[in-house]
């Protein structure tokens, strides 16, 4: 029986059999230790900053990486919040990002900060889903989506319905466009910042985000809602 799945990651990756079981046993630990995380008196005296946790871990120090996740925790579960609304899907996205960060964290050679490339994972990890979740088509706004919005063009919309109502609506457009609505609009991304967390040139991130634009204008084409972006 496997006590600690982090030092059993870090125990033989050249054998074959290890990559497979540690997939399997990592992420059931990691669920449990992420929804119920606690400060640990007996972290490391010394080097516990955020590089020297990063060096600690790559290292294989199970204690480190524990630090790592207490630190970024947050950070992803809001990312990954734009992904889905759906408690156990947004649960099991933040586990798959730190399971994939774990794997990869020996590419990590600080050229950027820790936070952008944890970011990337997370983003990645995202589009994923959204792709695998459906074969998206074009889907027209149906009636029952306007009944979300105000009678009168006047009041204004509580934030929450507005952000649930943007996330419906961008529900309706395919993965890439979706996603590079969400990164330059909701998550107010520069085009050299979305290109890094979707592997994307910035040429790319350009055409597409215009692509995505005209696309959402056509959708909402016929209705009472100014579209300015």
């Amino acid at each position: 029986m496997i006590d600690d799945p982090v030092q059993f990651l870090c125990g033989n990756p050249s054998d074959p059999k290890w990559f497979v079981q540690s997939l399997s046993v990592f992420p059931s630990w990691i669920e449990g230790f992420l929804f119920s995380l606690k400060t640990r008196e007996n972290a490391p005296a010394g080097d516990n900053s955020e590089c020297g946790d990063i060096r600690l871990a790559q290292n294989g120090d199970q204690d480190a990486f524990r630090r790592i996740m207490e630190r970024y925790q947050e950070h992803v579960s809001k990312l990954l919040w734009r992904f889905t609304r759906d408690k156990n899907s947004h649960e099991e996205l933040v586990q798959e990002s730190f399971v994939q960060a774990y794997l990869s964290l020996h590419t990590y050679k600080a050229r950027a900060p820790f936070e952008h490339w944890l970011s990337r994972i997370a983003t990645r990890a995202g589009y994923r889903f959204w792709k695998q979740s459906k074969r998206h088509t074009y889907v027209p706004l149906l009636d029952n989506d306007w009944e979300q919005l105000p009678q009168d063009p006047s009041d204004p919309m509580a934030p929450q319905q507005a952000a649930e109502l943007v996330h419906h609506l961008l529900s309706k457009l395919p993965p890439r466009d979706r996603l590079v609505l969400t990164l330059r609009y909701l998550d107010q991304c520069s085009v050299i910042e979305t290109a890094h967390r979707t592997g994307w040139s910035p040429s790319l991130v350009k055409v597409q985000t215009h692509r995505a634009k005209q696309k959402l204008k056509k959708m909402l084409n016929n209705t009472d809602i100014e579209f300015e972006m």
